[in-house]
Protein backbone atom coordinates (compact mmCIF):
# COMPACT_ATOMS: atom_id res chain seq x y z
CA UNK A 1 0.00 0.00 0.00
CA UNK A 2 1.44 3.55 -0.57
CA UNK A 3 1.87 6.01 1.81
CA UNK A 4 -0.90 7.70 3.38
CA UNK A 5 -1.52 11.32 2.39
CA UNK A 6 -0.65 13.84 4.73
CA UNK A 7 -3.96 15.72 6.04
CA UNK A 8 -4.15 19.33 5.38
CA UNK A 9 -3.77 19.93 9.03
CA UNK A 10 -0.52 17.98 9.62
CA UNK A 11 1.20 19.71 6.90
CA UNK A 12 0.20 23.17 8.41
CA UNK A 13 1.59 21.76 12.35
CA UNK A 14 4.66 20.73 9.98
CA UNK A 15 4.74 24.71 8.40
CA UNK A 16 4.24 25.96 11.85
CA UNK A 17 7.20 24.12 13.36
CA UNK A 18 9.40 25.52 10.65
CA UNK A 19 7.88 28.65 11.09
CA UNK A 20 8.57 28.33 15.07
CA UNK A 21 12.58 27.66 14.25
CA UNK A 22 13.05 30.99 11.84
CA UNK A 23 11.96 33.31 15.32
CA UNK A 24 14.17 30.97 17.86
CA UNK A 25 17.08 33.23 17.44
CA UNK A 26 15.42 36.49 17.49
CA UNK A 27 13.68 35.20 20.75
CA UNK A 28 16.75 34.31 22.20
CA UNK A 29 18.84 37.37 21.44
CA UNK A 30 16.08 39.08 22.77
CA UNK A 31 16.37 38.36 26.07
CA UNK A 32 19.53 40.43 26.05
CA UNK A 33 17.60 43.90 24.09
CA UNK A 34 15.74 45.48 27.10
CA UNK A 35 13.74 47.83 26.71
CA UNK A 36 14.14 51.12 29.46
CA UNK A 37 10.54 49.98 30.89
CA UNK A 38 12.50 46.68 32.35
CA UNK A 39 14.72 49.17 33.95
CA UNK A 40 12.34 51.64 35.42
CA UNK A 41 13.30 50.93 39.12
CA UNK A 42 16.90 51.92 38.23
CA UNK A 43 15.76 54.44 36.52
CA UNK A 44 13.71 56.07 38.85
CA UNK A 45 16.81 55.87 41.89
CA UNK A 46 18.91 57.66 39.43
CA UNK A 47 16.52 60.45 38.97
CA UNK A 48 15.89 60.78 42.92
CA UNK A 49 19.90 61.31 42.80
CA UNK A 50 19.63 64.18 40.16
CA UNK A 51 16.85 65.65 41.84
CA UNK A 52 18.98 65.74 45.30
CA UNK A 53 22.17 67.07 43.31
CA UNK A 54 19.73 70.13 41.75
CA UNK A 55 17.92 70.43 44.97
CA UNK A 56 14.77 69.67 42.75
CA UNK A 57 11.10 68.78 43.62
CA UNK A 58 9.01 66.34 41.67
CA UNK A 59 7.13 69.62 40.29
CA UNK A 60 10.17 71.21 39.23
CA UNK A 61 11.07 67.62 37.73
CA UNK A 62 8.39 67.52 35.33
CA UNK A 63 8.36 71.00 34.69
CA UNK A 64 9.86 70.94 31.22
CA UNK A 65 11.10 74.36 31.22
CA UNK A 66 13.24 73.36 34.69
CA UNK A 67 14.50 70.22 32.48
CA UNK A 68 15.90 72.70 29.59
CA UNK A 69 17.39 75.21 32.23
CA UNK A 70 18.93 72.43 34.21
CA UNK A 71 20.61 70.37 30.71
CA UNK A 72 23.80 69.36 31.89
CA UNK A 73 26.84 70.76 29.89
CA UNK A 74 30.07 70.26 31.22
CA UNK A 75 32.09 67.42 32.41
CA UNK A 76 32.44 68.05 35.86
CA UNK A 77 29.27 67.91 36.41
CA UNK A 78 28.36 64.86 34.45
CA UNK A 79 31.10 63.04 36.52
CA UNK A 80 28.67 63.43 39.57
CA UNK A 81 26.60 60.94 37.81
CA UNK A 82 28.65 59.10 35.46
CA UNK A 83 32.19 58.33 36.82
CA UNK A 84 34.63 59.23 33.93
CA UNK A 85 38.59 58.76 33.34
CA UNK A 86 40.85 62.00 32.92
CA UNK A 87 40.70 61.33 29.54
CA UNK A 88 37.01 61.31 29.10
CA UNK A 89 36.57 63.78 31.08
CA UNK A 90 38.87 66.02 28.62
CA UNK A 91 37.74 64.52 26.06
CA UNK A 92 34.32 66.09 26.74
CA UNK A 93 35.85 69.35 27.27
CA UNK A 94 37.94 69.57 24.19
CA UNK A 95 34.85 68.39 21.87
CA UNK A 96 32.68 71.18 23.86
CA UNK A 97 35.18 74.09 22.58
CA UNK A 98 34.19 72.80 18.89
CA UNK A 99 30.83 71.36 19.25
CA UNK A 100 27.86 72.53 21.80
CA UNK A 101 26.97 69.65 23.48
CA UNK A 102 23.79 69.29 26.40
CA UNK A 103 22.08 66.62 27.51
CA UNK A 104 18.55 67.08 29.69
CA UNK A 105 18.58 65.94 33.46
CA UNK A 106 15.79 63.35 32.24
CA UNK A 107 17.66 61.85 29.85
CA UNK A 108 20.81 61.21 31.64
CA UNK A 109 18.59 59.33 34.30
CA UNK A 110 18.37 56.17 31.35
CA UNK A 111 21.88 56.47 31.14
CA UNK A 112 23.46 53.34 33.30
CA UNK A 113 26.59 54.23 34.99
CA UNK A 114 28.16 51.00 35.09
CA UNK A 115 29.99 49.56 32.95
CA UNK A 116 32.08 50.48 29.50
CA UNK A 117 30.51 53.94 28.38
CA UNK A 118 31.49 53.64 25.41
CA UNK A 119 28.75 50.21 24.83
CA UNK A 120 26.33 52.08 26.30
CA UNK A 121 23.65 53.42 23.28
CA UNK A 122 22.34 56.43 25.47
CA UNK A 123 25.83 57.61 26.24
CA UNK A 124 26.57 57.22 22.97
CA UNK A 125 24.27 59.35 21.24
CA UNK A 126 24.21 62.19 23.65
CA UNK A 127 28.14 62.58 25.45
CA UNK A 128 31.31 63.80 23.01
CA UNK A 129 33.45 61.20 22.98
CA UNK A 130 37.43 62.22 21.68
CA UNK A 131 36.45 60.55 17.82
CA UNK A 132 34.27 63.87 16.87
CA UNK A 133 37.86 65.23 16.61
CA UNK A 134 38.93 63.54 14.33
CA UNK A 135 39.88 65.90 11.41
CA UNK A 136 39.74 65.57 8.08
CA UNK A 137 36.53 63.32 7.15
CA UNK A 138 33.11 64.90 7.08
CA UNK A 139 31.12 67.55 5.75
CA UNK A 140 29.91 70.58 7.48
CA UNK A 141 26.91 70.70 5.60
CA UNK A 142 26.42 67.31 3.14
CA UNK A 143 23.09 67.90 2.52
CA UNK A 144 23.51 71.12 0.91
CA UNK A 145 21.22 73.23 2.94
CA UNK A 146 22.87 76.11 2.09
CA UNK A 147 21.89 75.82 -1.68
CA UNK A 148 18.49 74.51 -0.79
CA UNK A 149 17.25 77.73 0.89
CA UNK A 150 14.67 80.05 -1.54
CA UNK A 151 13.43 82.08 1.86
CA UNK A 152 14.14 82.39 5.59
CA UNK A 153 14.35 79.41 7.88
CA UNK A 154 13.41 76.96 4.89
CA UNK A 155 15.27 74.00 3.09
CA UNK A 156 13.45 72.56 0.09
CA UNK A 157 14.25 69.49 -1.92
CA UNK A 158 11.10 67.91 -3.30
CA UNK A 159 8.78 69.40 -5.68
CA UNK A 160 5.75 69.69 -3.41
CA UNK A 161 6.73 69.68 -0.05
CA UNK A 162 9.29 71.71 2.34
CA UNK A 163 10.70 72.03 5.74
CA UNK A 164 10.56 75.18 8.23
CA UNK A 165 13.76 75.37 10.49
CA UNK A 166 12.05 77.14 13.53
CA UNK A 167 15.03 77.02 15.90
CA UNK A 168 18.34 75.84 17.02
CA UNK A 169 17.15 74.97 20.65
CA UNK A 170 17.20 70.99 21.35
CA UNK A 171 16.07 69.04 24.83
CA UNK A 172 19.59 67.43 24.25
CA UNK A 173 21.94 67.87 21.58
CA UNK A 174 22.76 64.70 19.52
CA UNK A 175 26.39 63.60 18.71
CA UNK A 176 25.21 62.54 15.39
CA UNK A 177 22.67 65.47 14.28
CA UNK A 178 23.27 66.48 10.95
CA UNK A 179 22.28 70.22 11.69
CA UNK A 180 25.68 70.50 14.42
CA UNK A 181 26.41 73.56 12.22
CA UNK A 182 23.23 75.03 12.73
CA UNK A 183 23.44 75.16 16.75
CA UNK A 184 25.99 77.55 18.08
CA UNK A 185 26.67 78.00 21.25
CA UNK A 186 23.59 79.84 22.56
CA UNK A 187 19.48 78.94 21.74
CA UNK A 188 18.23 81.06 19.39
CA UNK A 189 14.79 80.62 18.09
CA UNK A 190 13.66 82.08 14.56
CA UNK A 191 12.65 85.58 15.17
CA UNK A 192 8.91 86.17 14.10
CA UNK A 193 9.66 87.75 10.62
CA UNK A 194 11.99 84.69 9.37
CA UNK A 195 9.05 82.84 10.19
CA UNK A 196 6.04 85.02 8.46
CA UNK A 197 9.03 85.22 5.07
CA UNK A 198 8.51 81.57 5.52
CA UNK A 199 4.72 81.80 5.54
CA UNK A 200 4.84 84.16 3.12
CA UNK A 201 7.09 81.59 0.84
CA UNK A 202 4.94 78.37 1.11
CA UNK A 203 1.44 80.87 0.77
CA UNK A 204 2.91 81.97 -2.76
CA UNK A 205 3.85 78.72 -3.99
CA UNK A 206 0.45 76.73 -4.73
CA UNK A 207 2.19 73.67 -5.31
CA UNK A 208 3.24 73.53 -1.73
CA UNK A 209 0.96 70.96 -0.08
CA UNK A 210 3.21 69.53 2.87
CA UNK A 211 5.32 71.57 5.49
CA UNK A 212 7.73 70.05 7.95
CA UNK A 213 8.19 71.91 10.78
CA UNK A 214 11.89 71.02 12.64
CA UNK A 215 14.75 72.50 13.91
CA UNK A 216 17.10 72.10 16.26
CA UNK A 217 13.66 70.81 17.98
CA UNK A 218 10.13 72.77 17.55
CA UNK A 219 8.52 71.38 20.37
CA UNK A 220 11.39 73.87 22.65
CA UNK A 221 8.95 76.71 21.15
CA UNK A 222 6.49 77.86 23.83
CA UNK A 223 2.67 77.08 22.76
CA UNK A 224 1.76 80.05 22.28
CA UNK A 225 4.52 80.60 19.25
CA UNK A 226 3.91 76.97 18.18
CA UNK A 227 0.42 77.70 18.19
CA UNK A 228 0.87 81.16 16.09
CA UNK A 229 3.29 79.59 13.42
CA UNK A 230 0.48 76.46 12.88
CA UNK A 231 -2.80 78.40 12.67
CA UNK A 232 -0.70 80.63 10.13
CA UNK A 233 0.04 77.64 8.06
CA UNK A 234 -3.63 76.58 8.54
CA UNK A 235 -4.79 79.65 7.20
CA UNK A 236 -2.66 78.75 3.76
CA UNK A 237 -5.48 77.28 1.63
CA UNK A 238 -3.08 74.97 -0.91
CA UNK A 239 -1.52 73.40 2.47
CA UNK A 240 -3.26 69.76 2.59
CA UNK A 241 -1.17 69.21 6.50
CA UNK A 242 1.58 69.52 8.71
CA UNK A 243 4.02 67.77 10.10
CA UNK A 244 6.44 68.37 13.02
CA UNK A 245 9.77 66.38 13.40
CA UNK A 246 10.71 65.92 17.30
CA UNK A 247 12.90 64.02 19.32
CA UNK A 248 11.69 65.73 22.66
CA UNK A 249 9.13 63.49 23.35
CA UNK A 250 12.23 60.68 23.34
CA UNK A 251 14.95 63.14 24.90
CA UNK A 252 12.55 65.57 27.57
CA UNK A 253 9.34 63.83 27.43
CA UNK A 254 8.11 66.17 30.20
CA UNK A 255 7.31 68.63 27.20
CA UNK A 256 4.08 66.84 25.96
CA UNK A 257 1.60 68.28 28.47
CA UNK A 258 -2.24 68.70 28.65
CA UNK A 259 -1.86 71.93 27.13
CA UNK A 260 0.68 71.16 24.76
CA UNK A 261 -1.85 68.47 23.42
CA UNK A 262 -5.22 70.66 23.72
CA UNK A 263 -3.40 73.50 21.24
CA UNK A 264 -2.21 70.84 19.09
CA UNK A 265 -5.56 69.85 18.82
CA UNK A 266 -6.34 72.41 16.88
CA UNK A 267 -4.34 71.99 13.85
CA UNK A 268 -5.39 68.76 12.51
CA UNK A 269 -4.47 67.18 9.82
CA UNK A 270 -1.18 66.91 11.37
CA UNK A 271 1.33 64.45 12.10
CA UNK A 272 4.42 64.24 14.24
CA UNK A 273 7.47 62.48 13.51
CA UNK A 274 9.61 60.92 16.40
CA UNK A 275 13.65 59.60 16.91
CA UNK A 276 13.77 56.51 18.92
CA UNK A 277 16.98 54.78 17.79
CA UNK A 278 17.63 52.37 20.73
CA UNK A 279 14.71 50.14 22.64
CA UNK A 280 16.39 51.58 25.76
CA UNK A 281 14.78 54.88 25.11
CA UNK A 282 11.25 53.79 25.29
CA UNK A 283 10.06 54.25 29.19
CA UNK A 284 7.22 54.88 31.30
CA UNK A 285 7.87 58.67 30.56
CA UNK A 286 8.09 58.40 26.88
CA UNK A 287 5.70 55.83 26.46
CA UNK A 288 3.15 57.92 28.33
CA UNK A 289 4.28 61.01 26.09
CA UNK A 290 3.12 59.17 23.15
CA UNK A 291 -0.20 58.12 24.91
CA UNK A 292 -0.84 61.45 25.09
CA UNK A 293 0.04 62.58 21.61
CA UNK A 294 -1.78 59.72 20.21
CA UNK A 295 -4.45 60.45 22.43
CA UNK A 296 -4.55 63.99 20.85
CA UNK A 297 -5.07 62.15 17.65
CA UNK A 298 -2.15 62.84 16.07
CA UNK A 299 -0.40 59.98 13.82
CA UNK A 300 3.04 58.68 15.66
CA UNK A 301 6.10 57.66 13.34
CA UNK A 302 9.55 56.87 13.88
CA UNK A 303 12.50 58.34 11.85
CA UNK A 304 15.60 56.16 13.18
CA UNK A 305 19.14 57.26 12.12
CA UNK A 306 21.27 53.28 11.87
CA UNK A 307 24.29 54.48 14.45
CA UNK A 308 27.36 52.60 15.28
CA UNK A 309 27.07 50.78 18.75
CA UNK A 310 23.47 52.12 18.87
CA UNK A 311 21.08 50.15 16.84
CA UNK A 312 23.49 48.35 14.05
CA UNK A 313 22.03 44.73 14.79
CA UNK A 314 19.33 43.46 12.91
CA UNK A 315 17.81 41.94 16.44
CA UNK A 316 18.13 45.41 18.39
CA UNK A 317 16.19 47.20 15.60
CA UNK A 318 13.61 44.54 15.80
CA UNK A 319 12.98 45.05 19.02
CA UNK A 320 13.15 48.58 18.81
CA UNK A 321 10.35 48.41 16.25
CA UNK A 322 7.90 46.01 17.96
CA UNK A 323 8.43 48.08 21.22
CA UNK A 324 7.60 51.37 19.37
CA UNK A 325 4.22 49.96 17.84
CA UNK A 326 3.13 48.94 21.38
CA UNK A 327 3.57 52.66 22.33
CA UNK A 328 1.78 53.24 19.30
CA UNK A 329 4.42 54.72 17.03
CA UNK A 330 4.93 53.42 13.59
CA UNK A 331 8.51 52.71 12.16
CA UNK A 332 8.39 55.12 9.29
CA UNK A 333 12.22 55.56 8.17
CA UNK A 334 15.76 53.97 9.28
CA UNK A 335 17.70 56.98 7.71
CA UNK A 336 21.86 55.85 7.11
CA UNK A 337 23.84 57.93 8.81
CA UNK A 338 25.04 61.43 7.32
CA UNK A 339 28.80 62.14 6.08
CA UNK A 340 28.42 65.45 9.04
CA UNK A 341 31.95 66.53 10.23
CA UNK A 342 32.68 64.84 13.37
CA UNK A 343 30.24 62.07 13.28
CA UNK A 344 31.97 59.72 10.75
CA UNK A 345 32.32 57.44 13.96
CA UNK A 346 28.73 56.53 13.52
CA UNK A 347 28.74 55.34 10.33
CA UNK A 348 27.85 51.30 8.99
CA UNK A 349 28.01 50.07 5.98
CA UNK A 350 24.72 50.51 3.66
CA UNK A 351 25.00 46.56 4.03
CA UNK A 352 24.10 46.73 7.80
CA UNK A 353 20.91 48.50 6.58
CA UNK A 354 20.39 46.11 4.54
CA UNK A 355 20.69 43.15 6.26
CA UNK A 356 18.45 44.72 8.69
CA UNK A 357 15.45 45.12 6.26
CA UNK A 358 15.85 41.69 5.06
CA UNK A 359 15.38 40.62 8.52
CA UNK A 360 12.50 42.34 9.05
CA UNK A 361 10.46 42.07 6.49
CA UNK A 362 8.45 38.58 6.76
CA UNK A 363 9.79 38.15 10.39
CA UNK A 364 7.72 40.33 11.88
CA UNK A 365 4.18 42.41 11.44
CA UNK A 366 4.47 44.65 8.38
CA UNK A 367 3.55 47.65 10.68
CA UNK A 368 6.97 47.26 12.23
CA UNK A 369 8.73 47.50 8.55
CA UNK A 370 10.31 50.89 7.83
CA UNK A 371 11.80 51.91 4.98
CA UNK A 372 15.79 51.98 5.12
CA UNK A 373 17.01 55.65 3.12
CA UNK A 374 19.86 57.23 1.59
CA UNK A 375 19.84 61.22 1.77
CA UNK A 376 21.80 61.79 -1.38
CA UNK A 377 24.24 63.89 -1.12
CA UNK A 378 23.60 67.65 -1.84
CA UNK A 379 20.52 67.80 -1.04
CA UNK A 380 19.27 65.24 -3.97
CA UNK A 381 16.89 63.77 -1.99
CA UNK A 382 15.92 60.67 0.18
CA UNK A 383 16.37 57.23 -1.85
CA UNK A 384 15.46 54.44 -0.23
CA UNK A 385 17.33 50.82 -0.70
CA UNK A 386 14.80 49.08 -2.93
CA UNK A 387 15.87 47.29 -6.46
CA UNK A 388 14.98 50.10 -8.49
CA UNK A 389 17.03 52.62 -6.84
CA UNK A 390 20.11 50.38 -7.02
CA UNK A 391 21.85 49.98 -9.79
CA UNK A 392 25.34 48.77 -8.43
CA UNK A 393 26.44 47.42 -5.05
CA UNK A 394 30.08 46.87 -4.75
CA UNK A 395 32.09 46.51 -1.58
CA UNK A 396 33.14 49.70 -0.75
CA UNK A 397 30.64 51.71 -3.00
CA UNK A 398 27.23 51.57 -4.23
CA UNK A 399 25.73 53.65 -7.30
CA UNK A 400 22.39 54.62 -6.92
CA UNK A 401 19.42 56.87 -9.17
CA UNK A 402 17.47 59.29 -7.25
CA UNK A 403 13.71 59.97 -7.69
CA UNK A 404 15.26 62.69 -9.74
CA UNK A 405 16.79 60.01 -12.02
CA UNK A 406 20.61 61.31 -10.79
CA UNK A 407 23.40 58.47 -10.37
CA UNK A 408 25.57 58.78 -7.56
CA UNK A 409 27.85 57.08 -6.16
CA UNK A 410 27.93 56.82 -2.24
CA UNK A 411 30.09 54.90 0.02
CA UNK A 412 29.51 51.71 1.30
CA UNK A 413 32.24 51.39 4.34
CA UNK A 414 31.45 50.91 7.70
CA UNK A 415 33.96 53.35 10.35
CA UNK A 416 36.10 50.96 11.75
CA UNK A 417 37.16 53.12 14.56
CA UNK A 418 37.87 52.31 18.11
CA UNK A 419 36.28 54.42 21.39
CA UNK A 420 39.30 55.28 23.57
Amino acid sequence: MGEMKKTSREVSLERAEVLKSRIDPYLEAKKEIPLGLDFQDEIKERQKKIKEYFNATDEEWNDWHWQISNRIHDAETLNQFIHLTDKQKADIDKVGEKFRWAISPYFLSVINPKGNHFENPIYLQSIPTGLELVEGIGEADPMGEEFTNPAPCITRRYPDRLVINATNVCGMYCRHCQRRRNIGEFDTAQPRENLQAAVDYIAANKEIRDVLVTGGDPLTLSDDTLDWLLTQLDNIPHLEFKRIGTRMPVTLPQRVTPELCDMLKKHHPLFINLQFNNPLEITEETKKACSMLADAGIPLGNQSVLLRGVNDDKFVMKRLNQGLLSCRVRPYYIFHAKGVVGTLHFRTSVDIGIEIMEHLRGYTSGLANPTFIINAPKGKGKTPMLPEYVISHGRDTITIRTWEGTIIEYPNKDANVKYE
